[in-house]
């Protein structure tokens, strides 16, 4: 089946952000579980929930409005677009902080998908959305994100290609045995893969 959509997170996929997820979350005093920051924060009580929000958004904020372009990133999407294929960004940032990245950087997306419209990924709610914004089928699309959340998400919602760009180690053991994916090291590297799926398509 033709590819006629990519779906694309954002910080460690395309934007190196420079946060440090496990030292934000000891500033929060959350354990590192393979579940989303958001999901943990949520079992808390309220005013801790509260504060820590507060310390994310204060991380996402800094993140957004100083990270750096990872190499390749806006070749990678004229590339798609050269080809037809339509470009969503799906992230569990806020809309906030995917914005202030989008004004930063010369990346042009079709439609961006944030937490703010959904349940955030592994549920595949983003995912689906974008989907629907694009009117795109999962099977003609492919995913292109650098943690096993991002996978979790593509699979649940029925993607059956998805790339894993420079998955740290720590993330890694959080992949389900016999998960399909391509792991890659590189965007660079990711582009390469990324032609050879549209034309075997």
């Amino acid at each position: 089946m033709a590819i006629r959509a990519a779906l694309f997170d954002m910080d460690g996929t395309l934007v190196d952000s420079k946060i440090d997820w496990l030292a934000l979350r000891d500033e929060v005093d959350v354990p590192w579980d393979g579940r989303p920051l958001l999901a943990q924060l949520a079992e808390l009580s309220e005013d801790a929930r509260a504060q820590g929000l507060e310390v994310l958004h204060r991380w996402e904020s800094r993140g957004a409005a100083s990270g750096e372009l990872i190499d390749g990133a806006a070749e990678l999407l004229e590339l798609l677009r050269t080809r037809g294929v339509a470009c969503a960004l799906v992230t569990n940032n806020s809309r906030e902080s995917a914005e202030t990245v989008l004004r930063r950087h010369p990346l042009r997306f079709d439609t961006v998908v944030t937490r703010d419209d959904g349940t955030v990924k592994p549920s595949p709610d983003l995912v689906l959305e974008a989907l629907r914004r694009l009117r795109a089928e999962p099977g003609e699309a492919i995913f292109l994100g650098d943690a096993h959340l991002d996978l979790l998400a593509a699979h649940a919602a029925g993607i059956p290609r998805t790339i894993l760009i420079g998955t740290p180690e720590w993330m890694q053991k959080h992949i389900p045995e016999g998960m399909d994916y391509t792991a890659v090291a590189t965007l660079r590297e990711a582009t390469e893969r990324v032609t050879e799926f549209l034309r075997s398509a």
